[in-house]
């Protein structure tokens, strides 16, 4: 039996979650600026690293003791300045008390992209300092707080969280270059919504929590983070600031019907912030 809560409302903010009580947080901020997702979403620069400060402060607060935190983040090229995100945004949660561990690169399949205006600048002009080339690749952070007391685990919560080492090799989780299919445009749940595959979340939370523990998504969109919490046996927390997106996202959870091969008492929470208030809906 997992337990899922989604909170609509703003992410620097997260007073309904206790401290040092979630156990791994996996999420992809807005991208700045995007032309293709968030244009002008943000008044300048500095605004959205302000934003990831106070998130990065929230989540240091409630992540317990020895774990981690996964952002899917990457540099962002907007009205032809390219801003070095994945750069302050490691600084920024090392600021915040996080150790640095690891950085993980995902890239998307060859076909994704075409020759595109900026790539093809140089198609136009032949000649040295014409090149711009094209991103199929974004940035995977992966921060910890404090060290991990792997004994702090029961024997049996361990064997039921065991990671398939088949799985594990085919997949060659252990490189730092993951190859992954993005969201295809036109996904009927991903409408508007800068979605990251479903495989993302799967690894991060196989390879970093174990059954019955607590996943955060701050920023959760769709929902595919706590949709892939709930189907390995993990409860999740995911807070979005959208309120149009409750619909997609219990019909991605399968709380407008079970889910296939998921345990038939999940229960779900939603809770609405209105006027530093909140109502509760639970399901």
């Amino acid at each position: 039996m997992t337990h899922h809560k989604l909170i609509i409302g703003n992410c620097m903010d997260m007073h309904e979650i206790p401290d040092e009580s979630v156990h791994l947080m996996i999420t992809s901020p807005p991208y700045f600026n995007a032309p293709f997702d968030y244009k002008g979403l943000f008044k300048n620069y500095d605004q959205y690293l302000e934003l990831l400060r106070r998130v990065a402060k929230e989540v240091y607060r409630v992540l317990k003791e020895g774990r981690i935190v996964v952002l899917n983040i990457d540099d962002m090229l907007v009205n032809g300045e390219k801003f070095p995100i994945v750069a302050d945004a490691t600084k920024i949660f090392q600021d915040a008390g996080f150790k640095y561990r690891d950085r993980i690169i995902w890239k998307k399949p060859d076909g994704y992209l075409r020759i595109s205006r900026r790539s093809g600048v140089l198609l136009q002009n032949p000649y040295p300092m014409y090149f711009y080339p094209d991103n199929l690749l974004e940035s995977i952070l992966i921060f910890q707080k404090g060290k991990f007391d792997y004994r702090s685990i029961p024997q049996e919560v361990k064997e039921a969280s065991k990671i398939d080492l088949k799985e594990f090799s085919e997949n060659k989780w252990y490189m730092t270059l993951w190859e992954m299919v993005n969201v295809l445009p036109g996904s009927p749940l991903e409408k508007e919504i800068a979605a990251f595959p479903e495989e993302l979340p799967y690894r991060i939370i196989k390879l970093f929590s174990y059954v019955g523990e607590t996943v955060l998504d701050p920023f959760v969109g769709s929902g595919t983070t706590m949709k892939v919490a709930r189907e390995v046996g993990r409860n999740s927390i995911g807070i979005e600031i959208k309120k149009s997106l409750i619909p997609i996202i219990k019909k991605k959870l399968g709380f407008e019907g079970q889910l296939p091969l998921v345990n038939q008492n999940d229960t779900f929470e939603i809770i609405i912030r209105e006027d530093d208030k909140y109502g509760c809906i639970s399901y």
